[in-house]
């Protein structure tokens, strides 16, 4: 008797996840415990083997919960058994900047990040599914975000993957199901965003407009992303032309960028501005509104200053961003 439907789709996800990898690489899946992660991980266990790879995981301690720690290391005793290897415990500290679901976030990936490094992995799966994706596009919606954020999260992303992002929740549910799986407390608070989300709004406007909207969120994510990647290659051919002196990366000419549609102008102004050395995280769309407004609106106002200390000044044709000393 084969596997389950569930159990096939996951594997088959899987697999193709794992195609391009060579033999004798490593790949790790990032595993909470959770219904997702522990379905992503039996069927990794099941197919890397058979791919000629090795396969490890690592679990995050957040440290969020009394007894995170404990349940921290029953996880990984879970992945052993599924003949796992390494499994690793990743202990994090989570600040206070961003609000708690970011800086949770922040401080998973930068443990990974870090195992990842320190193990030569070739890949890192994330068990991330088309509910997780829909509930991404209706919180950049809620923020009013912009085309690459309602492009919601890459199937692959440098070392990530998320071999279960075209994946409906409940059928990873079904299959981990004759798992002994813990339930993330967090699923279950209404303090968090994506929480009311997932299990109030979601379901609302379902029952309002019918089935599947999950799925149509998630395509039209996947549509957003091709138009955002194509922008972005863009904006990076744009970068390059409009700077004058290459010894000057961050002196841009006026001219060449008034010439842009206001789309391609200000995603290069925002690589400008992560380039002079304003952190990616603190700098919004208003601080490149009024970048932009240097350029378009231009009444001999500046200089204007923007996170991690980076000043923008326009001068004789020439618009310069200089990080203060």
């Amino acid at each position: 008797m084969g596997p389950s439907a569930a159990v096939a789709a996951v594997r088959r996800a899987v697999r193709g996840a794992l195609a391009d990898l060579s033999p004798g690489d490593l790949v790790l899946v990032a595993c909470s415990g959770g219904p997702d992660s522990t379905s992503l991980a039996v069927a990794t266990a099941f197919e890397a083997p058979r791919a000629g790879l090795r396969a490890g995981a690592v679990t995050v301690d957040h440290g969020l919960q009394s007894g995170s720690a404990e349940r921290a290391v029953t996880v990984a005793g879970q992945l052993r058994e599924l003949g796992l290897e390494p499994v690793e415990v990743a202990t994090v500290e989570v600040a206070t900047e961003g609000g708690p679901e970011s800086a949770a976030r922040t401080a998973r990936y930068a443990a990974l990040d870090d195992a990842a490094h320190r193990l030569r992995a070739a890949a890192v799966l994330l068990g991330h599914t088309l509910d997780d994706q829909a509930e991404t596009v209706l919180l950049g919606l809620a923020r009013g975000s912009g085309a690459r954020s309602l492009a919601g999260m890459a199937a692959r992303r440098g070392i990530y993957r998320r071999p279960l992002l075209g994946l409906p929740g409940a059928l990873l549910t079904e299959m981990s199901a004759e798992h002994h799986v813990w339930v993330d407390p967090h699923n279950d608070d209404p303090a968090f965003a994506r929480t009311r989300v997932r299990h109030d709004v979601l379901p609302r406007i379902e029952a309002a407009l019918g089935p599947g909207v999950a799925a149509a969120l998630a395509r039209t994510a996947a549509l957003l992303r091709e138009d955002a990647d194509a922008l972005d290659a863009w904006a990076a051919k744009e970068h390059v032309r409009a700077v004058g002196d290459p010894a000057r990366p961050n002196d841009l000419d006026v001219d060449v960028l008034c010439d842009l549609p206001p789309a391609v102008r200000t995603r290069v102004l925002r690589r400008v501005a992560i380039a002079a050395g304003a952190p990616p995280t603190d700098l919004t769309a208003e601080h490149v509104g009024e970048l932009d407004r240097l350029l378009t609106d231009w009444h001999g106002q500046g200089p204007l200053h923007l996170p991690g200390r980076v000043r923008a000044t326009r001068r004789c044709g020439t618009l310069s961003l200089t990080t203060a000393g």
